[in-house]
């Protein structure tokens, strides 16, 4: 008898995982909100003799040696990380006993490729493979990234990823569950997992590390590397130091004259709440990254890492659900903070601010008969698949700091979907500038009538419809 329980975190893409048998269990590469885990322990009544990682992390802060310190629990590092803790060195072939009763063994497998030192674990029953934690190594139809460590060392750790995964395939039994640490929405993963599990037998048809070969895997790996998040560069640091416990207890309660003293200081306030809510009415000069969306990620690589934030949001649980994920990226403690809604977090006399949605249908109706700017804050690789002909291009990563390439006049905002508009129209409202956040899929553009440039430079375009008119919303005027 044995388990193996999966810990979504799902804001961030990752998954952790609690396996065991009756008595005891080992959790592998666990998020900085330990709790979890513990509570995932409890309800199988067992405890927990070991955590380990895979390697260490660059996307996220480990719990693992806080959950190890909790516990009493061996801790368990790739033995050529370099680290400043006292952890058990792990070397290739080394196998550790989980649970004696159910005969489950952890047996390594130098797995390098993500990282120089990456390790992935097959778990074994009886001597039997029934599950291997692959990490940043082999994934769902894919592989972790190999460009994280060090530019130099990409294209040798790219082969080696290559490798990595022909030993697994070879070593493993076909009926072997891959469960993957990256890859479901990760940054992490060089492109996205399709599907939520898979085995040794279903990636050997269907991983493009398994079915090409080196020099050309090498070459589309590389070729499709995007952006790595900002923060990313803090958080290898962070985890190979051994990260401080984490608090999450309720920040301080910020007013509205608070607020705005914090705004005045040039710090990041940042609203929580949808991105409907946010445009009908909102603090001017406050951010908008809905605690729905991809928070951690994308509020950690815009900020300016150690800036003081104020989170606003609707409610209670919303600020706990936020400041929980912020805390997996390192954004341990918000300056302050404040529920409720926006006529709260003003000050006496001054009114929320607000601007328009719109669909790709709005702005067919505007172009080219009114001349607007239109601003495509997708990525790179987003982009090379068609975009918004005459659009300026500035990915939402890089606007903070090239606000002033925008043109002037009316800007129309779009991305693939809508969160990343948002923001994006958050900020070029706090900077004052006359904004409309286009909130739809950026497929229906060119059925709307639009003209999609493509790669080669030609162009597409479907006969429009006729549309309805944009909602303008209840716009205020800025303050001076």
């Amino acid at each position: 008898m044995f388990f193996v329980d999966t810990i979504e975190v799902s804001g961030l893409g990752n998954r952790s995982y609690l396996a065991g048998g009756k008595r005891t269990a080992v959790a592998v590469d666990p998020p900085r909100d330990v709790d979890r885990m513990i509570a995932a322990a409890a309800r199988r009544g067992v405890r927990i003799s070991h955590v380990v990682e895979t390697h260490v992390h660059n996307d996220y802060v480990t719990g693992g040696w806080e959950l190890a310190r909790l516990t009493g629990a061996a801790y368990l590092v790739p033995a050529g990380a370099r680290v400043s803790f006292a952890r058990v060195p792990v070397h290739d072939g080394d196998r550790t006993e989980i649970d004696a009763a159910a005969g489950l063994v952890l047996r390594a497998l130098s797995t390098p490729g993500h990282t120089p030192h990456h390790t992935s674990y097959a778990l074994e029953r009886n001597g039997a493979a029934v599950a291997v934690f692959t990490g940043g190594s082999l994934l769902i139809g894919t592989v972790g990234r190999p460009d994280l460590v060090e530019p130099r060392l990409t294209e040798r750790l790219a082969r080696e990823q290559h490798a990595s995964a022909h030993r697994l395939a070879a070593e493993l039994p076909d009926d072997t569950a891959v469960l993957p640490t990256h890859g479901f929405g990760s940054f992490c993963s060089s492109s996205q997992a399709e599907g939520s599990d898979t085995t040794i037998g279903e990636e050997k048809v269907s991983n493009e590390a398994l079915t090409r070969d080196v020099d050309t895997f090498v070459a589309e790996l590389l070729a499709g590397l995007d952006d790595i998040p900002a923060y990313y560069a803090h958080m290898g640091p962070v985890n190979a130091a051994g990260p401080a416990p984490v608090d999450l207890t309720p920040p301080a309660v910020a007013d509205a004259e608070e607020i705005a003293g914090r705004l005045a200081a040039g710090e990041w306030v940042v609203d929580l709440r949808n991105r409907v809510a946010f445009a009908e009415g909102h603090v001017a000069g406050s951010f908008n990254f809905e605690a729905e969306g991809q928070l951690a990620t994308y509020l950690a690589w815009l900020i300016p890492w150690g800036k003081p934030v104020t989170l606003l949001a609707e409610s209670a649980g919303q600020l706990a659900a936020a400041q929980r994920e912020l805390a997996r990226v390192g954004i341990d403690r918000p300056a302050a903070a404040a529920t409720g809604e926006p006529a709260d977090w003003v000050r006496d006399g001054d009114k929320p601010v607000s601007f328009p949605r719109a669909s790709f249908a709005d702005l067919a109706d505007r172009r080219p008969a009114e001349q607007v700017a239109v601003l495509d804050v997708r990525r790179d690789s987003e982009r090379a698949g068609g975009h918004i002909a005459g659009s300026v291009h500035i990915p939402i990563h890089t606007l903070h700091r090239r606000l002033h390439e925008v043109p002037d006049g009316e800007v129309w905002v779009h991305c693939a979907g809508g969160m990343r508009a948002a923001i994006a129209a958050s900020l070029l409202d706090a900077a004052g500038r006359e904004v409309v956040a286009v909130d739809d899929s950026f497929d229906a553009a060119e059925k709307a009538g639009l003209t999609i440039r493509t790669p080669d430079g030609a162009s597409r375009r479907r006969p429009s419809v006729r549309h309805g008119k944009y909602d303008m919303g209840n716009r205020s005027e800025k303050p001076t």
